[in-house]
């Protein structure tokens, strides 16, 4: 008689058994995840005359509709806490970027929909003006309606930005990094009509990506051994009481875990994809990308280091101490010698990661709070500056190099204007967000960051009169330097898109500056984590 077998009920974890979902919590999420794949349809079956514009209102309704649910439904208090077993937590830091992220992804939509759609799609234009009616038009024609892609894999994208910034655990926050990265990866590389240089910058952020990508992982598999749970929570409780069973594996699981975070907001030593891919990717795309990724990011390091790892921050603090050092001393340096003007303000992005960081390793609310402000000022004057830059061409194609901007503040002062007041935000100049953010980050590191903070924020004031020089230098270049000689250098009519995010960008810069006590006292309220 054969033996049999009995099948024993699998274990179910008491977090699934009792499992909470909150549909008001998620609902933005919810909304996004929707509106993307509702755009790999249209993508599949509309025609391609309408494709373009279908996706572009599709993917701006879905932002829209993810914000007014955000800010009406999930923040109520009764949305708040954790959700979807633990795995995602609703809280005010959370909620305060994600919002943060949504609103910077509007206006980097509207960047998109000029330049990836009909005779302004820039990155696919071929070689030669495209001049009415000629064959150059009609394919620049048909590149941009086939490359209406674009919408839902950024949708896809900010889908990993939201869940980012809300992981309630190390596997959650790793398959966010990944729906998050993948599609950038691709993005970089749609401008490969006109250039190689797209797709050198696109593999060599997925290759060094995945590298990173790695390294957090391994991270979250010693920390998983550490504390017996992937749960920042759990790994928190552990860390306070020195619980765990195997001591050793801490501080590595935690460096390698800082690595993969410290990769995405391009911090030193970890930078080196960062100019590359930022003068290779489409610029709606780098805007896109340098905006909204740093935000992501920087609210997972926040949440990993102020909930999961603060008990034990003496034994890694000193190397991030240095990590931020190096990157506010190598962006500013490093920046000096750019000809190009998005390598430029690449390396200007990395020296903005160290500053950042000074407010991280304050380990204070205002610490988060001065993080969160600073995140927001720099992401609008970002996506607007970027915005600009495309703006800006010579003979058919970007004027990328600062040699082709001398004297565009003669023939188009508007747009040198706006760019010079956007880069004298980025070096601080008080009535700009910039100085705000600058002081709000920088007083929390000198009120209880000790001595390791006043250094460190010294080095910050130091590296900002470096790249002040920078931002000036182009800005006397527009204004005092005659135009070189040859074809001259002209700044695109803006369409109804790209006038609307470069306007938003810019008041919100002005704004921040000048009135910036609402936002300030809103991230003040928000900077309190909660554990679940």
């Amino acid at each position: 008689m054969p033996a049999v077998t009995v099948l024993s009920t699998p274990m179910v974890p008491a977090a699934f058994q009792a499992a909470d979902f909150n549909y008001g919590a998620i609902a933005p999420m919810l909304i996004v995840i929707g509106g993307a794949l509702v755009g790999v349809l249209v993508e599949a079956f509309a025609p391609r005359r309408i494709r373009h514009t279908t996706q572009v209102a599709l993917a701006l309704a879905t932002l829209l509709a993810a914000l007014v649910v955000l800010i009406t439904v999930s923040a109520d208090e009764v949305n708040r806490g954790a959700t979807l077993a633990q795995a995602v937590i609703i809280d005010g830091p959370s909620l305060f970027l994600q919002g943060s992220i949504l609103a910077m992804s509007i206006l980097g939509v509207l960047t998109m929909a000029e330049k990836f759609g009909g005779q302004g799609a820039d990155a696919f234009t071929p070689m030669g003006a495209a001049v009415p009616g000629s064959p150059h038009e009609a394919a620049a024609l048909r590149a941009g309606l086939a490359t209406s892609e674009v919408f839902p894999l950024t949708i896809f994208a900010v889908l990993g930005m939201l869940l980012f910034t809300a992981a309630g655990d190390l596997l959650t926050m790793f398959v966010a990094l990944e729906v998050l990265s993948l599609p950038l990866y691709l993005l970089c590389g749609l401008a490969r009509r006109r250039r190689l240089l797209s797709q050198e910058a696109s593999l060599k952020y997925f290759l060094l990506g995945a590298f990173s990508s790695a390294f957090f992982l391994f991270g979250a598999a010693l920390l998983y051994g550490y504390a017996g749970s992937l749960y920042i929570a759990d790994i928190a409780r552990a860390v306070t009481a020195a619980s765990g069973d195997l001591e050793g594996l801490l501080l590595p699981g935690v460096v390698f875990v800082l690595v993969g975070l410290l990769f995405k907001v391009g911090a030193v030593p970890f930078h080196s994809w960062t100019p590359d891919v930022y003068q290779g990717a489409p610029t709606p795309v780098t805007g896109f990308m340098a905006a909204c990724t740093k935000v992501a990011a920087f609210g997972a390091i926040l949440r990993l280091v102020y909930v999961g790892i603060e008990a034990n921050r003496w034994d890694w603090r000193g190397g991030v101490i240095a990590v931020a050092a190096i990157t506010m001393v190598v962006g500013a340096v490093m920046s000096v010698t750019q000809t190009d003007v998005k390598r430029l303000l690449a390396y200007s992005s990395i020296a903005h990661a160290g500053f950042i960081l000074v407010a991280v390793l304050s380990f204070d609310r205002t610490g988060v709070s001065g993080t969160m402000f600073y995140l927001v000022a720099y992401g609008f004057m970002t996506i607007a500056a970027f915005a600009v830059v495309s703006m800006v061409r010579q003979g058919g194609s970007e004027a990328s190099h600062l040699s082709q901007w001398a004297g565009l503040g003669r023939n188009h002062p508007v747009v040198a204007g706006v760019f010079a007041f956007l880069l004298l935000a980025f070096a601080g100049i008080p009535l700009t967000s910039g100085f705000t953010a600058k002081f709000a980050a920088f007083s929390p590191a000198v009120a209880f960051g000790g001595r390791a903070g006043v250094s460190l924020v010294v080095i910050g004031v130091l590296c900002s009169v470096i790249t002040a020089f920078v931002y000036v230098r182009l800005i006397v270049l527009m204004y005092f330097t005659e135009p070189p000689a040859g074809e001259a250098v002209v700044a695109e009519t803006a369409s109804p898109y790209l006038t609307v995010a470069i306007t938003v960008g810019t008041l919100i810069t002005l704004v921040l500056g000048v009135l910036p006590a609402q936002v300030l006292d809103l991230a003040e309220r928000s900077s309190q984590f909660m554990l679940r």
